[in-house]
């Protein structure tokens, strides 16, 4: 048996049946061209349930030991069945994304079974327009969102020729891609005893926590009573809204793609990151969401973004993840003033997580969480939420990937919410567009197909603050400053000034009033 390491025992510690733990993610496939699609379903199927070694934790279920679920292991499971994780489904007619997200709706919903490994593949058949679909979803206690796209790229290929042999989930598959990533060993060198003594003394520097910590506490701390310039932290000020409310286990998804070029040109003009830019389209959809729900909270709204605590090297962890708290400024009606102070809170949490040392970052996210897990616990949550949701963006590969010579054409999030916090988007960049996953609770947020539309209006309008911002822009053609106000632009008129453009290919836009 082997112990599940704090962060990742979190995640089954808040599990109940309202509040599944695993992240998924339907990836979206167009057939080779003149294939043969019952053969070539076949052949990936076989792909899938091949009989070899699967990497850790995926042979693998859940124990607990004489502490009892406070305490899990991982224990290998001897009477492992891959045909129970890999399963085909079809679509029933007409075999539109609206049957499609139904049904990812209804698998996502459901709890993954802790007495076997804790993962299942769906190779789902019967889409229109020459598709298919793959939906995954594990864990999180197996994995977070880096860790994911790199179990993908293991499996897919950049070279439409080349014929799939392994799962997702094996070990030989992921070793080859390790191999590929990773540089190679070094020759072993013995060092000598001065270099050997230098060298400890910098491990001891680096180890030497309590002073960045306490740091980084007191900044956190501080926050709480204005001291802390634009650092937003959890609870304080987070309003309570229709979307902070207690889940039920039913689970409603619906997905877009973006063409990432919208985005980048906004992020020239207006000196903002891809992240940035991608919140306040998110605080943009949510405050036209609010307002259509006839509120209007007098503090803004404020977003878990998780980041990356993961080193370049680290391929094998299974979550290695702190957070920033973003706040959205949704209570800021000028678009320009919204996305400057965006930029604000952001750089004010990246400034905190620089000031640790990787170790030191995971250490301070794994206490500054264990209220969020308390709360959870106890049913607190939805009464005292800590954020308002959780806006993820994961950077995902920027080739073209193929399986067995079927095209990836779309990579779509399916992530987690809580009690407090009722939907959550998640984004994955690939190629040339941003493919956006969201998952609500059914109860809470019925109409949550709507935030595609408001998502869309969001990014036209930072569009036409870009346009404006350009016109601003001084000769040598430099980014347009945050100090600078920007043209005022008014949510209503954005739709009737222009009309929004659609998103990007695939074109999930057929679903927005029909969602699964």
């Amino acid at each position: 048996m082997r112990a599940v390491n704090l962060a990742d025992a979190g995640f089954l510690l808040m599990e109940k049946r309202e509040t599944p733990m695993h992240v998924g993610g339907l990836h979206l496939f167009n057939f080779p061209k003149g294939v043969d699609q019952r053969k070539f379903l076949q052949e990936v199927l076989s792909a899938l349930r091949t009989d070899e070694e699967y990497r850790r934790p995926f042979a693998e279920h859940i124990t607990t030991g004489r502490a009892g679920p406070l305490r899990p292991y991982w224990e290998t499971d001897d009477h492992f069945d891959i045909d129970y994780h890999v399963r085909h489904s079809a679509l029933p007619q007409p075999g539109r994304y609206r049957e499609l997200f139904m049904l990812v709706s209804r698998l996502h919903s459901t709890l993954l079974e802790r007495t076997r490994p804790l993962w299942e593949i769906h190779l789902i058949e019967g889409l229109q327009n020459n598709q298919f679909a793959l939906y995954s979803k594990v864990h999180h206690a197996a994995t977070d969102g880096a860790s994911a796209m790199h179990m993908m790229s293991a499996m897919y290929s950049h070279n439409p020729r080349t014929k799939a042999r392994h799962s997702a989930m094996s070990h030989e598959a992921f070793e080859r891609y390790k191999a590929q990533r990773l540089p190679p060993a070094a020759d072993r060198i013995e060092p000598r005893g001065r270099e050997l003594k230098n060298v400890m003394e910098a491990l001891r520097e680096q180890y030497d926590t309590t002073a960045n910590l306490v740091s980084a506490f007191r900044q956190f701390g501080g926050a709480f009573f204005g001291r802390s310039g634009n650092l937003a932290v959890p609870w304080h000020q987070v309003p309570r809204t229709s979307i902070n409310t207690n889940v039920t286990g039913s689970r409603r998804f619906v997905a877009q793609s973006f063409e990432f070029e919208r985005v980048r040109a906004v992020c020239k003009a207006t000196a903002a990151t891809v992240n940035d830019v991608v919140l306040a389209m998110c605080a943009g959809a949510l405050r036209r969401h609010l307002a259509n729900q006839n509120e209007s909270p007098a503090h803004s709204l404020k977003a878990m973004a998780p980041v990356s605590l993961r080193e370049e090297t680290d391929l094998d962890s299974s979550n290695a993840v702190g957070f920033i708290t973003a706040d959205l400024a949704t209570d800021v009606a000028d678009v320009g003033q919204r996305l400057q102070r965006i930029q604000a809170s952001m750089a004010a949490g990246k400034a905190l997580l620089r000031s640790m040392s990787p170790r030191e970052a995971t250490l301070f996210m794994q206490i500054t969480q264990v209220p969020a897990l308390l709360s959870s616990v106890l049913g607190l949550a939805g009464h005292f939420p800590a954020f308002s949701t959780v806006i993820s963006n994961v950077p995902g590969p920027r080739e073209q990937l193929y399986w067995n010579g079927a095209s990836l054409e779309g990579v779509y999030p399916a992530s987690i919410v809580f009690d407090g916090f009722a939907m959550n988007i998640t984004l994955v960049s690939y190629r040339q567009q941003l493919d956006f996953g969201i998952v609500a609770c059914r109860r809470s947020m019925p109409q949550v197909q709507r935030i595609i539309d408001y998502l869309e209006e969001a990014l036209v309008e930072l569009e036409e603050l870009a346009g404006s911002a350009s016109v601003q822009k001084p000769a040598a053609k430099r980014a347009v400053k945050s100090t600078v106000t920007p043209k005022k632009a008014s949510a209503k008129k954005t739709t009737a000034a222009r009309k929004p453009r659609r998103a990007s290919q695939p074109k999930l836009a057929k679903t927005r009033k029909t969602p699964g």
